[in-house]
C-alpha cells in the first residue's frame, strides 16, 4: 500500500514476518517458524524453500538488486546471528558474515555493499556496519553513540537511513553510505524504526510505535509513516496491530507504487 488502499494478499495462522517485494514485482519473499518462503503473487501460498538443512532464520533478509541472489539472518550454528547469501530460490547457503551477532538489513544499488546491525568485541553495543559481496573487511559506520538498526540505502546508494536511539528514543537519522553526515531528520515522542526509501527517491517509510516502548516487540499499535527524504511531511498512512516483523526490511514494490507489510491479530 502507498497510495491508502491497502490489499491482503495472504491470510495465515502460521506466524510470518518481514516481506520483501523482489526486482522482478512477481513474489513477496518472507520467513516463519525458522525457515523461508516464498508467495507469488499471481497464486498467493507459503512455498517453503529448501536452505540445505541452514534454518533458524529471524526476520533480517531480502534480494539483490538484481534478482539473483538472496541473504538471510541466522542463528543456525548457535552462535548468535549470521549472514548468508543464496542463490534466488534456493541452494547451498554461503557465510559472508565475519562475525556474529550480525543481522541484515540492506543492499547497496549497485550489488556490490550489504548494510547490516552488529556487536563486536563482546559489546552488546549496536552499531551500523557495511560489507562487500565479494569479501573483504567489514567496515564499521556508527561508533557506539546509541542503539542503531534498520540501515537501508537510498536508491542512488548515497545515503543510508537507518533509526537510532542515541539522544534517547529511536528516531530516524541518515548518513552518507562511508559514515560521514550523520544526521537526525526529525524528533516527535514516537519510537520510530526501520526506515525504508522508496525506489523513486521521493518517499521514505518507517515504523512508528507508541511512546515509550522499548525495542521493537510485537502485538502493539504501531503506524506506517511516511516522510519525504529530508524528514518533511510526515503522515500516518496506516495504523495496525504490529511491530516486530511488520516491516524490518526492505519492503517496497519496484516501481513505488506500493509496499508490504504485516500485520497481526489482536491479541486475545
Amino acid at each position: 500500500m502507498a497510495r491508502g488502499e491497502a490489499r491482503v494478499v495472504l491470510q495465515t495462522e502460521r506466524h510470518i514476518e518481514a516481506p520483501n517485494w523482489s526486482p522482478c514485482g512477481r513474489y513477496l519473499l518472507v520467513n516463519g517458524e525458522g525457515g523461508l518462503f516464498r508467495v507469488p503473487l499471481d497464486a498467493p501460498a507459503l512455498q517453503g524453500i529448501d536452505l540445505d538443512g541452514v534454518g533458524r532464520l529471524n526476520n533480517d533478509h531480502g534480494i539483490s538488486p538484481d534478482g539473483k541472489t538472496w541473504v538471510f539472518s541466522s542463528h543456525h550454528r548457535g552462535i548468535g546471528s549470521e549472514m548468508y547469501l543464496v542463490p534466488a530460490g534456493g541452494g547451498v547457503p554461503r557465510r559472508v558474515s565475519p562475525g556474529a551477532p550480525s543481522w541484515w538489513h540492506g543492499w547497496s544499488p549497485d550489488g556490490k555493499t550489504l548494510a547490516y546491525v552488529a556487536a563486536r568485541g563482546g559489546s552488546r553495543v549496536i552499531d551500523v556496519y557495511t560489507l562487500r559481496v565479494d569479501g573483504g573487511d567489514e567496515v564499521r559506520l556508527t561508533q557506539g553513540e546509541g542503539h542503531c538498526d534498520g540501515p537501508d540505502y537510498s536508491p542512488d546508494g548515497a545515503s543510508i537511513y537507518y533509526n537510532c536511539d542515541r539522544d534517547g528514543h529511536a528516531q530516524i537519522w541518515v548518513m552518507a553510505a562511508d559514515g560521514s553526515g550523520q544526521r537526525k531528520l526529525f524528533a516527535d515522542a514516537f519510537v520510530n524504526w526501520f526506515p525504508h526509501p522508496s525506489p523513486c527517491g521521493g518517499h521514505v517509510i518507517y515504523l512508528a510505535y507508541p511512546p515509550g516502548t522499548t525495542g521493537h516487540p510485537a502485538d502493539l499499535p504501531v503506524a506506517i509513516c511516511r516522510m519525504d527524504p529530508d524528514g518533511g511531511n510526515r503522515q500516518r498512512l496506516v495504523e495496525i496491530n504490529g511491530g516486530q516483523g511488520t516491516m524490518n526490511v526492505p519492503n517496497w514494490a519496484p516501481d513505488g507504487s506500493a509496499f508490504a507489510y504485516v500485520r497481526y491479530a489482536l491479541p486475545g
